[in-house]
C-alpha cells in the first residue's frame, strides 16, 4: 500500500504543475508557437516517463508495466478527446488566442472528475467482485458504439449543461478576450467563454465513464491508476496545439481505441470469471479461464496504436479528411472568429495552401468534396470577403 507521505507528495507535485500552467502559460492570451507546443509537450511526456521509471525501480517490474500500460491507454483516450474539444472550439467560434484557458479549465475539471471516479471505482471493486463484469461489459459496449458512430456527425458541442447555462445565465453575444464576464449596456453578463467551459466540463464526465473502467482493467492499484490518469492529462493543452493540424488526419485512431477498449473489456470479464462469486455463474465458484498479464496487455495496446496511427498517416483518405477539416476550420475562423487583420491574412494564406493541396487529390476525393455544398459555400464566402477587403477603399464586409 502506498504511504500517505507519497500520496501527498504526488498530489502536491501534480497541483504544482497545473498551477505553473495557469500562472506562466495562460495568464496572457496567445497562440502557442509550434516550438512552444513541442517543447512543453515533450517536457510533460518526459516527466510522465521519468515517473514511470521511478515506479519501475521502486515498486518492481509488474507495477511499472501496469503504470505504463495505463498511461499509454489514458493518453490515447485523451488524444481522442481532443477531437471533441476541437468540435466545441469550432462550434463556439473561440478565437485561437483564447483557447488555452478553456483547455486548461477542461483538464482541471477532468482531473477532479476522474479522481472522484477512481476512488468510487476502487470502493466498488473492493466491495463487489461482480463490478468487473459491469466494467467489462461497459467497455465492450463503448467499443461497439465507437465503431458504429465513427463516421457520423454526432459529436456536438450542445448538451444539457450548455442548454441550462444558456437558459439561466445572461450571456453576451461576443467574447471579451478570455474573460468570463463583461459589461453590456451597463450590466455585467457572462461571455460565451462560460458556455464553452460548460460544454467541455460536462463532456469530461462522459470521458471519465470510459477511461476509468479501462484503466481498472489494467491495474487495481489506486495510486497507479491515479498517477497514470493524471500524467496523461498534464500537457494535453500543449498537445492540442501541437496536433491541431493532424487531429483530423488520424482517421483510424477511433478504430484502434475501440479495439483496445474491447480487448480490456474481455480482459476484465476473464478476470471477473477467475474471481467469480456470482451465484448464477458456475454456482458461485471461480471459473478456470486464461488471464491476460500486464506485459501482454501493454504489447497489444502499443501495437494497436502504432498500426492505427501509421495507417492513418499513410492513407489517402486521412489526407483528404484532414485537408477538408483544416480548410473548413480556417475559413470559419477567418469569417467569424478573428478580427486582427494580420491573423486573418495568415488564416487566408493557410486556406489557399489547403485549397491547392485539395486540387492535387485524386478525382474521386475532389468529386466528393465538390458535392459538400456547405463547405463550398463557406470557401466562396471567405474568398469574396478577402477580395472585398483587398479592393481599393475596401473595409470589413457587412
Amino acid at each position: 500500500m502506498t504511504s500517505a507521505v507519497v500520496w501527498w507528495a504526488t498530489v502536491t507535485g501534480i497541483v504544482a504543475l497545473l498551477a505553473f500552467d495557469y500562472v506562466f502559460h495562460v495568464r496572457k492570451a496567445h497562440v502557442p508557437s509550434l516550438t512552444e507546443a513541442s517543447v512543453w509537450s515533450a517536457a510533460y511526456v518526459g516527466v510522465a516517463l521519468l515517473f514511470g521509471v521511478g515506479v519501475l525501480l521502486v515498486a518492481g517490474p509488474a507495477t511499472g508495466a501496469e503504470y505504463f500500460a495505463g498511461y499509454v491507454t489514458e493518453k490515447a483516450l485523451s488524444i481522442d478527446n481532443l477531437f471533441v474539444f476541437l468540435v466545441i472550439m469550432t462550434s463556439f467560434r473561440v478565437p485561437r488566442a483564447d483557447q488555452q484557458k478553456v483547455l486548461l479549465f477542461g483538464i482541471t475539471i477532468s482531473l477532479v472528475v476522474r479522481t472522484a471516479f477512481i476512488f468510487l471505482g476502487a470502493t466498488l471493486i473492493n466491495t463487489f467482485a461482480w463490478v468487473f463484469y459491469v466494467f467489462g461489459i461497459a467497455l465492450l459496449m463503448t467499443a461497439g458504439n465507437i465503431v458504429r458512430h465513427r463516421d457520423s456527425d454526432e459529436r456536438s458541442a450542445d448538451n444539457v449543461m450548455v442548454r441550462l447555462a444558456r437558459r439561466f445565465l445572461p450571456t453576451s453575444d461576443a467574447y471579451d478576450g478570455d474573460r468570463l464576464t463583461t459589461v453590456v449596456g451597463g450590466r455585467r453578463v457572462m461571455t460565451p467563454m462560460v458556455l464553452v467551459m460548460a460544454a467541455i466540463g460536462s463532456t469530461d464526465v462522459l470521458f471519465a465513464l470510459d477511461s476509468i473502467p479501462a484503466i481498472f482493467g489494467l491495474t487495481q492499484d489506486v495510486y497507479v491508476v491515479f498517477t497514470a490518469t493524471a500524467f496523461s492529462l498534464l500537457g494535453l493543452r500543449q498537445l492540442y496545439f501541437l496536433l491541431n493540424g493532424l487531429l483530423d488526419r488520424l482517421v483510424y485512431l477511433s478504430y484502434g481505441l475501440a479495439a483496445i477498449l474491447a480487448f480490456i473489456g474481455v480482459k476484465l470479464v476473464l478476470h471477473a470469471l477467475h474471481e467469480n462469486n456470482v451465484p448464477f455463474i458456475n454456482g458461485g465458484e471461480p471459473v478456470d479461464v486464461v488471464e491476460i498479464d500486464t506485459a501482454a496487455s501493454l504489447a497489444v495496446i502499443v501495437g494497436v496504436l502504432v498500426v492505427t496511427v501509421v495507417a492513418s498517416l499513410l492513407s489517402a483518405k486521412g489526407r483528404a479528411v484532414n485537408l477538408v477539416a483544416a480548410a473548413r476550420r480556417h475559413a470559419t475562423e477567418y469569417l467569424e472568429c478573428e478580427t486582427d487583420p494580420a491573423v486573418r491574412e495568415d488564416l487566408f494564406q493557410k486556406l489557399l495552401a489547403e485549397e491547392a493541396q485539395l486540387r492535387g487529390l485524386p478525382e474521386r476525393y475532389r468529386a466528393r468534396i465538390r458535392r459538400e455544398e456547405q463547405l463550398m459555400a463557406l470557401l466562396r464566402r471567405a474568398h469574396a470577403e478577402h477580395e472585398a477587403l483587398a479592393a481599393p477603399g475596401g473595409g470589413p464586409a457587412g
